[in-house]
């Protein structure tokens, strides 16, 4: 699945010549997988005009009309509006998206006038992407803002806030073709989501103290005095119990950073307020080798040493040959 570069927003800290490749290799869904990858909802360069919404019309989902199983859409009829179209068809109890927000679906999407289905993630692996940042067509950034988790969103999406003049001939979209969902929010990822699990103990005083705390603000994190450890330390301080973490996966996080000399924090997702997504390959070190193998929904705390982290080059507030410590949060693989 194309898309926009995941490292949008993500910190110095992760992109420099410390960290190894690129986000090129990341994969949004086991639809990206297939064929067809430029199918489904990816940015536009079209641009995001006016929002404007109505609801409807809209064709009838005609069996699968059950939360999270494959919909079936009828031919859409007559002429489809000009604005974006959005209809709950099934109302959820969670938290609502908000613009920056993450959200795990599965989807459906076919054309108004054919009913050709051009991309589906329902029998393979659900898509999580971020919602109002231009991660996906200007039709998916609008229409899911304020759905809820356990929600069923369909959407009427016309060329302008999809594909725009060039269509997508690959999916066998064209220029001036309105596309229909059906969007199952299977779970929704804010600026507040935490690590939820087992709290593990931490008892070895030469290591760093991490904070248990998951009500989404910034645990602490207290260095000892002491010299530091001059391999990598990988501890759980709260372990989850999703499938364990591969080299190559993408991570939806939060963390914070502080230098092992001092305690002083250099950078930290909760200060943006905003989770961060980046791939294992393109972090430094220490993040890859502590991270792989972590279970998802866990808290880690990683003492990263020079030699996996900026060696003897200083990077901002970071001066060289620095030790650093990391408390992570695993959200999701991407």
């Amino acid at each position: 699945m194309r898309r926009r570069s995941v490292l949008l927003a993500v910190p110095a800290l992760l992109l420099t010549a410390a960290g190894c490749g690129d986000d090129s290799k990341n994969s949004d869904s086991a639809a990206s997988k297939s064929p067809s990858a430029s199918d489904s909802p990816t940015a536009s360069a079209t641009g995001t005009p006016t929002p404007k919404t109505t609801d409807g019309p809209l064709p009838a989902v005609t069996a699968g009309t059950k939360f999270n199983t494959k919909p079936t859409i009828a031919k859409g009829t007559g002429t489809p509006s000009t604005d974006l179209a959005v209809k709950t068809l099934i109302p959820g109890s969670g938290p609502a998206v908000a613009s920056g927000d993450y959200v795990q679906v599965n989807y459906l999407g076919q054309v108004w006038n054919t009913a050709k289905v051009f991309d589906t993630s329902f029998g393979k692996q659900p898509y999580t992407t971020q919602i109002g940042a231009q991660k996906v067509i200007p039709g998916w950034d609008q229409g899911l803002i304020g759905a809820k988790a356990n929600s069923r969103v369909m959407l009427g999406i016309p060329p302008a806030l999809g594909y725009g003049p060039s269509g997508n001939p690959q999916a066998g979209i064209g220029a001036t073709d309105t596309l229909v969902f059906v969007v199952d929010v299977l779970k929704v990822y804010t600026g507040r989501s935490s690590a939820m699990g087992t709290t593990q103990p931490q008892t070895d005083a030469s290591l760093p103290k991490v904070g248990t705390n998951v009500d989404g603000l910034a645990p602490s994190i207290t260095v000892p005095k002491g010299k530091a450890p001059t391999k990598l330390v990988s501890n759980y301080v709260i372990k989850g119990d999703g499938p364990a973490v591969k080299g190559s996966d993408t991570l939806l996080v939060q963390y914070k950073g502080v230098l092992w000399d001092g305690g002083k924090e250099f950078d930290s997702s909760y200060s943006r307020k905003q989770l961060t997504d980046f791939p294992l390959t393109g972090v430094i070190p220490g993040w890859t080798q502590g991270l792989t193998g972590k279970n998802v929904g866990s808290r880690v705390m990683l003492v990263t040493p020079p030699d996996l982290a900026y060696k003897d080059q200083a990077q901002g507030s970071i001066p060289a040959n620095s030790t650093l410590v990391f408390t992570v949060d695993i959200i999701a693989v991407l």
